[in-house]
């Protein structure tokens, strides 16, 4: 492995340690029920190219009530997410 991707790896277990930390944020638990409510909508969008993640993510947003995301992936924006990042040369 390189000394970049170690590097990337080590700056993402650090920003997640710091998340984890922060109390003014909430981390959802992964339990049975989320992710077949995932899977559902990952068997109902098969015309699409949705990750079962994306689908387990956007299943638990609306649980949430959330219409934002901080994220540049475009198949939010076809579930009807707000996204927050736009990528270089993305047309929003």
């Amino acid at each position: 492995m390189s000394a970049a991707r170690r590097d990337l790896r080590a700056s993402a277990v650090e920003t997640v340690e710091a998340l984890l930390a922060d109390p003014t944020v909430e981390v959802l638990p992964q339990s049975r029920q989320s992710f077949l409510d995932g899977l559902d909508l990952y068997g109902r969008r098969l015309d699409k190219t949705y990750s079962l993640t994306d689908c387990i993510s956007m299943q638990a947003m609306r649980r949430e009530g959330l219409t934002g995301i901080l994220t540049s992936d475009a198949h939010f924006r076809q579930e009807g997410f707000r996204v927050l990042l736009v990528s270089p040369g993305q047309v929003v």
